[in-house]
């Protein structure tokens, strides 16, 4: 198991993470030029766009027909943001900012805030083209992802199976198990249980729960989520809240070792400027998953008046996982321990060190609850992730369950498997779906530009924005977007413009 591991680690991910950051940051910059850095200039359309409900673009019709009901049966912007977000806030926040921190130091942390705002642009142009180029089930339900825009934006078939099959092993199988694995820790942290019949049993319990959701469909693992995710995030928000004002006189000397050692101004023992970089991108692109593929799968489920939106949507998502609930957790344990950086690796243990050693051991606790449900809630959404493109791969319910038995058997594995290896097979498979990814976004990106000026013309017009396929009739093999959609239909105010 150890040669294993030194393999994936030195051969594979070395060599990969040499290359992949910088492919990202040239990729972000040049859809923030082409832009005209959208991830910055349209946070306010980003809120309106969140809050936004299905099928009810107009709000004087108050009778909608039951063929109407049937074909917008979709779900709403903020369902479909929490999806993605199950994915994105998790052990990333909780146990991933540990482990940049410990083997990058503070200035790891700084490169997760670039790899976000860069990645932002990113996360906009991946999740517009898998709402143009989605499909509609015959529940009236939507779905999409990069397998579909590979497909028919670019018409390379090839490319789009090679993906759907990264993505369903990645966060079907691998990412589950990261999280599963987390689990145990923080559990085991509180309960200070390590033991093979602790790790099974807690093992156990995550495949039954996730069993119970995962056989319920998309719209079960969106009401699931739509409650556990923001939850969670508030009350760890809240007593991180706590933290920062019992240590408000740190924050400063902690914020300027972040800055400082990212950029070479300051010297911290084991913690070089390249470690910071490569670990700070690496977990970053881990936590928020810009460019990575994984949250136009989610973004696709949406039913909204204009593929912009959506973006826009995905864009704030990006934000809200690292500019936020990542850079409170680094706060959390630069505030609350002195790691040493470089030697080995930590995870959800250190941030609950971190927590209890400022609010007393009841902050061990703390860490555990939170972390169970945000990494359930992302078992749930990188499940979604997966079956999106198995759906892609095959119409076969058979192969679909058999898919889920499987996943809920990685759920388990997760329990037993080693930390360190898990999280290296996770780099190992983000940075291979980034590669395949970037190949389709960078070509297609001038789809996303059109889509955006002509969102930019309505929202100038005093419109609030829809699209139909005829309005770009340039614009091949689009399935939808005929106006069927209620969403996509204009307001009596609208019309009467």
């Amino acid at each position: 198991m150890e040669s294993f591991e030194s393999f994936i680690t030195g051969t594979i991910n070395d060599n990969l993470w040499t290359v992949v950051p910088w492919l990202l940051i040239a990729a972000g910059t040049y859809f923030g030029i082409r832009t005209v850095l959208v991830q910055l200039r349209m946070v306010p359309d980003m809120f309106r766009a969140i809050i936004e409900k299905p099928g009810h673009n107009d709000p004087d019709e108050d009778v909608r027909k039951g063929e109407d009901k049937k074909k917008d049966n979709g779900i709403s912007a903020f369902k479909a943001f929490t999806i993605s977000a199950a994915s994105r806030v998790g052990t990333g926040n909780i146990a991933g900012v540990a482990v940049a921190i410990t083997l990058g130091g503070p200035g790891a942390v700084f490169w997760m805030w670039m790899i976000a705002i860069i990645g932002g642009a990113t996360a906009f142009v991946e999740a517009t083209l898998a709402q143009l180029w989605k499909t509609r089930d015959p529940d009236g339900t939507y779905r999409g992802g990069p397998a579909y825009y590979m497909t028919r934006g670019m018409n390379a078939k090839r490319l789009a199976l090679i993906f759907a099959v990264a993505i369903s092993l990645t966060y079907g199988f691998v990412y589950n198990a990261i999280q599963t694995n987390s689990i145990v820790e923080a559990v085991g942290g509180s309960l200070d249980r390590d033991d093979l019949a602790f790790k099974l049993v807690v093992g156990g319990i995550m495949a039954l729960a996730t069993a119970a959701v995962v056989f319920g469909g998309v719209h079960r693992i969106a009401n699931v989520t739509q409650v556990l995710v923001p939850f969670m995030a508030i009350a760890y928000l809240a007593v991180a809240g706590i933290v920062i004002v019992l240590r408000i006189e740190e924050v400063p000397g902690v914020l300027a070792d972040i800055v400082g050692q990212a950029l070479g101004f300051r010297e911290v023992a084991g913690a070089t400027v390249g470690a910071a970089f490569i670990n700070g991108m690496r977990r970053g692109l881990f936590s928020n998953e810009a460019g990575q593929g994984s949250a136009p799968n989610a973004a696709a489920t949406a039913t909204v008046s204009h593929p912009v939106k959506q973006g826009l949507v995905q864009t704030l998502g990006v934000y809200f996982d690292t500019l936020v609930i990542c850079t409170i957790t680094a706060l959390i344990i630069l505030l609350g321990t002195n790691p040493v950086y470089g030697e080995s690796i930590q995870g959800a243990s250190l941030t609950q060190e971190a927590l209890a050693n400022v609010v007393g051991p009841w902050g061990t606790h703390f860490v555990t609850f939170v972390l169970f449900f945000l990494a359930f809630s992302s078992i749930l959404g990188n499940y979604y992730l997966a079956q999106a493109n198995i759906q892609y791969l095959t119409k076969s319910s058979m192969w679909l369950n058999s898919f889920r038995v499987v996943v809920i058997g990685f759920v388990f594995f997760g329990a037993i498997g080693s930390l360190p290896l898990v999280w290296a097979l996770g780099d190992t498979f983000a940075a291979t779906m980034v590669i395949i990814n970037l190949i389709a976004i960078v070509p297609l990106a001038g789809v996303a530009i059109k889509l955006l000026g002509n969102y930019r013309e309505q929202r100038t017009a005093g419109l609030d924005p829809v699209f139909h396929r005829d309005m770009l009739p340039e614009l091949k093999n689009v399935e939808v977007w005929d106006g069927s959609d209620s969403a996509t239909r204009r307001s009596e105010k609208d019309q009467a413009r």
